[in-house]
């Protein structure tokens, strides 16, 4: 018969915990907006200077809101996918201040799992 000694809980080292320097503020929205083109993609800034894109087929939105979009609590960024009949469609949001560069890696997680019909 074994018997484990280790001590309960996790272990770690000293250089495990060492501070991190994390990227925080905006950032730059074109990191996000330079993946649509006009082929695919019709966008419009409106009279707050928001920005909308939609795909041509219409089931795919982002909006930026670089205020905050009206009616919420600081949101940001709005990504919509419509479902069909037989699959709910999904949407998520970012906050104003989230990294420019973690929507364009949510956006281009989408657009890679897209394909034309």
């Amino acid at each position: 018969m074994t018997v484990d000694l280790s001590p309960p809980g996790f272990s770690t080292t000293v250089e495990a915990l060492r501070l991190r320097s994390w990227q925080l503020g905006p950032g730059q929205p074109t990191l996000v907006t330079d993946q649509f083109t006009d082929a695919d993609f019709n966008l419009v800034v409106d009279d707050r200077a928001d920005v909308h894109i939609n795909s041509k087929d219409g089931r795919f939105y982002l909006g930026w809101f670089p205020a905050g979009r009206p009616g919420t609590d600081g949101e940001g960024w709005k990504l919509a996918v419509t479902g069909t009949a037989q699959v709910p469609g999904y949407h998520v949001s970012f906050g104003t201040d989230t990294p420019a560069q973690v929507v364009a890696a949510a956006v281009a997680a989408v657009l890679g799992s897209s394909r034309p019909r």
